[in-house]
């Protein structure tokens, strides 16, 4: 256990966006788990219209089911070209069975003669308490679809997302690199400089626990 009880849960199966999480807020006093430390728990919905109704959604819903303070994220890529596409469908874009790579080449088929490439990784997390309110905190980088995919880091849309100031997709980055200018890295800096308060606002969230007296004859 962390050294002031508190365990906050990362409500994803993503191990990507885990180690991103982890190794940002490794070094806090707070009990870091994912949804993989649990036993099976009914999947989450995600039919919000956006990226801050699908975070909350998470977040809510896995501390209820866990008791336990959760933190999740919900972030996608915005195409301008697309009208906004993929968006809050990125990871199901294309259909269930498609995995990243095959909507990596999706998204550059529906890119192809197209002169407009910008682009932006939009990320909102929140942090909720079990049956209580929830923190929110969100973050955008821009930058461009590639023409072709490039690099073997990351995940997602990461070989096809070009960050201009470094001359690189995601995928060629390294974690460090990433999460120094990426939409959720920003976001997790935000919550990493208010990490004290948040953990201070777990704990007056969270219901207190009652004492009673065992009374025997």
């Amino acid at each position: 256990m962390a050294k002031d009880g508190i365990t906050l849960v990362i409500a994803t199966g993503n191990q990507g966006k885990v180690l991103e999480i982890q190794s940002l807020l490794k070094n806090y006093p707070v009990t870091l788990k994912c949804l993989n430390d649990f036993g099976p728990i009914p999947p989450v919905i995600e039919d919000g219209e956006t990226f801050d109704d699908n975070a909350y959604k998470k977040a809510s819903f896995t501390a209820n089911i866990l008791g336990f303070p959760a933190l999740a994220d919900d972030s996608g890529l915005v195409v301008e070209a697309l009208s906004g596409a993929p968006g809050v469908h990125s990871a199901r874009y294309g259909g269930k069975g498609l995995n990243d790579e095959a909507r990596c080449r999706k998204l550059l088929k529906e890119m192809e003669n197209i002169e407009n490439r910008k682009a932006h990784f939009q990320c909102v997390v929140s942090i909720a308490v079990p049956g209580g309110p929830a923190l929110t905190y969100e973050a955008t980088c821009e930058g461009l679809i590639s023409m072709e995919m490039t690099g073997q880091n990351g995940f997602g849309y990461d070989p096809v997302f070009y960050y201009p100031p470094l001359k690189k997709s995601f995928a060629q980055m390294t974690l460090e690199e990433k999460n120094q200018i990426s939409h959720r890295g920003k976001t997790l800096h935000e919550i990493q400089d208010e990490f004290e308060k948040i953990l201070k606002w777990i704990q007056q969230q969270l219901p207190v626990q009652e004492k009673f007296d065992c009374i025997t004859d």
